[in-house]
C-alpha cells in the first residue's frame, strides 16, 4: 500500500529516521543509509554491509540491530538510498518485525522522500 509522499504529512519522528538514515550513509560513504525506530521510540541507524561472506542492506541491518537490542516490534522505518524503491527483501525484513503495516519511507540521497509505502 502507498502512503502520502508530502513531507508535510510526516511527523517530527519520521522525519528524523529519515535525517538519521542520510547521516548514516554520508558519514560511512556507503551506497543506503537507514534507520527504524522501534515501539518504545528507540532508533537504530545502519549502513549498507558488504563483507565478502556477509551482505545486508542498511535497512536489513537496522532490523537486526534492532532485533539484537530487544526490540519488538517497530513503528517505522526510513531507507536513504539512490534506489527508485525499497527492495521486496528490506520491506520483508521490516514485516518480520513490525507487521504489514509498518510504513517504509524511501529518501534519495538529498533527503527528499521518493515513497511512502507499507512493508505489507
Amino acid at each position: 500500500m502507498t502512503l502520502s509522499k508530502e513531507h508535510g504529512d510526516l511527523g517530527a519522528e519520521d522525519l528524523k529516521i529519515i535525517t538519521l538514515a542520510r547521516s548514516a550513509r554520508a558519514r560511512n560513504g556507503v551506497a543506503e543509509g537507514a534507520a527504524v525506530r522501534d515501539e518504545t521510540g528507540r532508533t537504530y541507524v545502519a549502513g549498507t554491509v558488504e563483507l565478502e561472506s556477509l551482505r545486508l542492506s542498511a535497512l536489513q541491518t537496522a532490523v537486526a540491530m534492532a532485533v539484537a537490542s530487544g526490540a519488538e516490534s517497530l513503528e517505522a522505518a526510513a531507507v536513504v538510498s539512490a534506489a527508485e524503491a525499497a527492495s521486496d527483501a528490506d520491506r520483508a525484513a521490516v514485516r518480520d518485525l513490525g507487521g504489514p503495516e509498518t510504513p517504509v519511507f524511501l529518501a534519495g540521497p538529498d533527503g527528499q522522500l521518493r515513497a511512502a509505502v507499507t512493508a505489507g
